[in-house]
């Protein structure tokens, strides 16, 4: 069953973690692309100085960003998937949280292939999920449920034991002050 948009409108925390052992799934021609989500990151508001979103202090090399063009989808509606480019050559996947004008999103850091894939194909990162599921910006904005959902995430009743999830710092944002260090990583050990 596709994951109604209501679900997405749960604090950020929460969705993060309850989207360990859900299923992403891509419709790309004839064939679906499936993976059980193995491992996500917690964006947390305007506060949060890691969040693209972030109206705190000046970070290095960076302005203070809060809304722009490329942050935008942050502060729109959950469950809307927030794709952008680091390094100039990875994409990563978000799905927007909480409620409009609020600006939080969960990152999808892996999956474990199920469906679609050959079995030496790499999902675990954020970068090489992305390849594998042929994800790119002309999702950015496209709606996570919902009848005109090309990508989304199911739930097909696969219970993760609450001591099977880990938590640990979010991955690359030293800059972050003391949001560096917040355990709003999960993953399924």
């Amino acid at each position: 069953m596709k994951l109604p948009q209501s679900f997405y409108s749960q604090d950020t925390l929460k969705v993060a973690q309850n989207l360990l052992g859900k299923f992403l799934a891509r419709k790309i021609g004839g064939k679906t692309i499936v993976g059980q989500i193995t491992e996500t990151e917690a964006y947390c508001g305007p506060n949060d100085l890691a969040s693209h979103a972030s109206r705190g202090p000046l970070r290095s090399r960076e302005a203070r960003r809060g809304k722009t063009p490329r942050t935008e989808l942050m502060f729109g509606q959950p469950g809307f998937w927030y794709i952008y480019l680091i390094y100039g050559m990875y994409y990563c996947l978000n799905v927007v949280t909480e409620k409009n004008e609020y600006p939080a999103a969960v990152l999808i850091r892996g999956v474990k292939p199920i469906a679609g894939l050959k079995p030496e194909v790499k999902t675990d990162g954020p970068g090489k999920l992305c390849r594998a599921f042929k994800i790119d910006k002309t999702l950015n904005g496209s709606p996570a449920s919902g009848p005109k959902a090309e990508m989304w995430i199911e739930d097909r009743g696969v219970k993760i034991n609450p001591s099977q999830i880990k938590k640990a710092p979010r991955v690359g944002v030293d800059y972050a002050g003391a949001y560096k260090s917040r355990p709003w990583r999960f993953f399924i050990q």
